[in-house]
């Protein structure tokens, strides 16, 4: 395809940017974010009297 314009060229890079901005910006919003870290994890310390 040398014989091609190089406005045809143009919109052939912008049409292929777009659809690859649009596919990861489709893939990116699709995943739906994790409820289930909202408790917060306790710590459990056991305090021990040492005696030197």
């Amino acid at each position: 395809m040398p014989q091609m314009m190089p406005m045809e060229w143009t919109i052939l890079y912008i049409t292929f940017l777009a659809t690859l901005l649009m596919f990861n910006i489709m893939n990116y919003f699709m995943q739906s974010p994790n409820k289930n870290s909202t408790t917060k994890p306790t710590i459990n310390v056991s305090n021990m009297n040492w005696k030197w």
